[in-house]
């Protein structure tokens, strides 16, 4: 989306594409430009961590805050326990309350390093809508602001309107009554902080707009929405995934090193739009990585300079520093397509920050497929073994033929397809 801008905060978001709709555009400028605001995103915890695609928002908070407003992430510990419809084909599962409360905890403690916290007008803040809506009673809540919600236009929201109309595979009332939840955080928040506009993914505008009606219907006030695209590869395949699963954003899941990798990996017709969406790297910084991807494109150095970037926001410098060594050691030795461990430090290789995993001695007898699958490397040995049968498995840099081969003690450098690699340790009797 093009605009007029002149508010620092939409030019900024206005070049890296970070707009996909707004609300009254030259209203919002105008009312950005006054003035430092207070803006809010939420995050549903449906997992124990946050992914990739979560990036996209926080980030966007973050330079909220750079262009001198205040962020207020929220968590919804309690939106969490009813669950979103929105981009979903079927009925979420409904999770426990003490998992959702366990996981909002989670979530709560890994959005604090995006954010400048403690004193001062653009310092985070961090809420969790159950303190809110724990504490509805249905009667007064019904009264008081479901009277303001019109069943014509919630059935006409795209995240409803997709799931109508299957049966008992459609929507329950619980998800249907979601909108009108995020909706009244908003109202909670414009009340409690003045907050008078929500970012969010674009599948997101339908109860982003139920927010602002709510505000102006209830207080007479104005607030304004923004949302930003949700992020689409070039070939068509889906952001945020790999061979191994999702890319989460705490440690224990996703390793330094796969952060990099993944990152490193990303392909050149989408590697600029990724490094205005996921980096803070200036437009002339960006510019001439742009330039280096048309005149030399097999150096990859806008790939690295984004694997470099992203890795450091997510887990820090040092382990982005770390897991780029460990990229340059674990390198492709032409002809033969081999391993090269020359020069690796080896507490980097056996330390744990390449991915693997150590096995009992009695692995030093298991067929090749099932070490794969005992270490878990694949999702079953029936992919183990079309893995070896296909040619897609290296160990100690040799392509493996044989599924039932057995490996000896000590360790083992196994590469899956063409960039995944680990490192496997059996133990020695």
């Amino acid at each position: 989306m093009t605009l007029n801008t002149h508010s620092p905060l939409l030019r900024e978001f206005e070049w890296r594409g970070l707009i996909s709709d707004v609300t009254s555009p030259q209203e919002l400028d105008a009312h950005l430009a006054e003035g430092p605001r207070s803006i809010y995103c939420g995050f549903d915890p449906t997992a124990d961590s946050l992914h990739v695609g979560s990036l996209l928002p926080l980030l966007a908070l973050r330079r909220v805050q750079l262009a001198g407003h205040r962020p207020i992430v929220l968590i919804g510990g309690g939106t969490g326990l009813i669950g979103d419809p929105s981009g979903k084909a079927g009925e979420r599962a409904l999770n426990p309350e003490a998992r959702v409360a366990e996981w909002a905890d989670r979530l709560k403690g890994q959005v604090e390093r995006y954010l400048e916290w403690g004193r001062g007008a653009t310092a985070a803040v961090l809420v969790d809508n159950y303190e809110w809506l724990s504490k509805l009673e249905v009667i007064p809540f019904l009264r008081d602001t479901g009277k303001h919600f019109s069943v014509g236009s919630m059935v006409a929201r795209e995240s409803v309107r997709a799931r109508m109309g299957r049966g008992e595979a459609g929507i329950s009332y619980t998800e249907f009554s979601y909108q009108v939840l995020q909706a009244y955080d908003f109202l909670c928040l414009y009340r409690r902080y003045g907050c008078t506009m929500q970012i969010g993914g674009s599948d997101q505008w339908g109860n982003i707009t139920a927010g602002t009606d709510l505000i102006r219907r209830v207080t007479g006030g104005t607030a304004f929405g923004l949302t930003l695209p949700l992020v689409a590869k070039a070939d068509g395949t889906k952001f945020g995934k790999t061979e191994s699963g999702t890319v989460w954003l705490d440690a224990g899941k996703t390793s330094a090193y796969d952060m990099y990798q993944f990152w490193l990996n990303t392909a050149d017709a989408d590697v600029v739009a990724f490094l205005k969406y996921f980096t803070f790297l200036t437009r002339d910084e960006i510019a001439t990585l742009e330039a280096e991807v048309r005149r030399h494109p097999e150096r990859r150095e806008a790939q690295r300079a984004l694997a470099r970037e992203t890795t450091t926001l997510v887990h820090g410098a040092d382990a982005a520093s770390e897991a780029e060594t460990i990229g340059t050691s674990l390198r492709i030795t032409p002809p033969a397509g081999s391993l090269d461990l020359t020069g690796t430090a080896p507490d980097l290789v056996v330390g744990g920050a390449v991915p693997g995993a150590v096995l009992p001695a009695e692995a030093a007898a298991w067929p090749l497929w099932k070490v794969l699958r005992q270490a878990e490397l694949v999702p079953s040995t029936s992919e183990a073994r079309r893995l070896i049968q296909q040619g897609g498995v290296e160990v100690d840099g040799h392509r493996a033929v044989d599924a039932n081969r057995v490996l000896s003690p000590g360790g083992h450098t196994v590469k899956l397809g063409k960039r995944r690699v680990f490192r496997l340790t059996i133990e020695k009797s």
